[in-house]
């Protein structure tokens, strides 16, 4: 097992259903969902994914994240018969388990192909990016078991569509493809299967190009300010913006733009 620089290694003495890969030399860590050939997510496995998440967002090697999944299927949903065995108190926690990318302060990329069905898709919507192929097919199909999304799947999903299409996915199990998922707002980017892998490269690559202060200052922005008021928005992103101006990201900035050089950012 990789070292994830966090007392939460001790945890994982095995991980269920997935494995780490650290490239310390592009800043980039890969979370990989390798239980084919649908990649069932366990509910053992939900609470190790959490683990791993903190343990990555602490790690001073790691700039930018990546989930991803071996095989043709992201992930086809949660282990059925694992929710008939699990005590109430551990349900509860699943929303808060699958919405670690969001709490991440670096950048989380989300690659999709095949199914991405139920907490696969609930999972990738937590993430800040999804990089979608003409196999994939998002879907949150819980009505067809007489239960609703429990990861924060419809109410993510709602945020992005809007109630009609979120109704239209929900209460009709409807699996989305992946060129509309992004013509919907859903995907970040829309690039033919063969290319996924290429495509996630470019984006992590780009990112980490980026400060990394400025890059968890605007993610925490965003996302504190989803449910605010435009002024109240507004207010905090004047705040974070006067903040980063005293950096020492935002002056080699400058200095590298007047320059014409690329900057070379510390993250302070």
């Amino acid at each position: 097992m990789p070292q994830l620089s966090h007392p939460a290694h001790t945890l994982l003495e095995k991980f269920d259903g997935f494995r780490v890969e650290i490239d310390s030399a592009r800043e980039r860590a890969d979370i990989v969902l390798m239980r084919p050939p649908y990649n069932i997510i366990s509910m053992a496995q939900r609470d190790q994914l959490r683990l791993t998440f903190e343990a990555l967002d602490v790690n001073p090697s790691v700039r930018v994240i990546v989930l991803r999944a071996e095989g043709e299927h992201f992930s086809s949903g949660g282990d059925i018969k694992g929710f008939l065995e699990a005590s109430p108190e551990h349900v509860s926690k699943l929303a808060w388990n699958i919405a670690a990318p969001a709490r991440c302060e670096k950048p989380v990329i989300a690659a999709n192909r095949g199914y991405c069905f139920g907490v696969g898709f609930e999972i990738s919507l937590a993430c800040d990016f999804r990089i979608v192929t003409e196999t994939t097919r998002y879907a949150l199909p819980e009505q067809k078991l007489g239960q609703i999304p429990g990861s924060g799947g419809s109410a993510r999903l709602q945020k992005m569509v809007g109630i009609t299409r979120t109704k239209d996915i929900v209460m009709r199990s409807r699996r989305i493809p992946g060129k509309q998922a992004c013509e919907w707002g859903v995907a970040t980017e829309f690039v033919a299967d063969a290319d996924l892998e290429a495509a996630t490269d470019r984006l992590a690559d780009e990112l980490r190009g980026f400060s990394p202060l400025a890059q968890r200052t605007a993610k925490k922005l965003l996302n504190d300010t989803e449910d605010s008021t435009l002024a109240v928005a507004i207010e905090l992103e004047g705040h974070c913006y006067s903040r980063l101006r005293s950096s020492d990201d935002f002056r080699e900035g400058v200095e590298a733009f007047h320059g014409k050089r690329e900057p070379k950012f510390s993250g302070r």
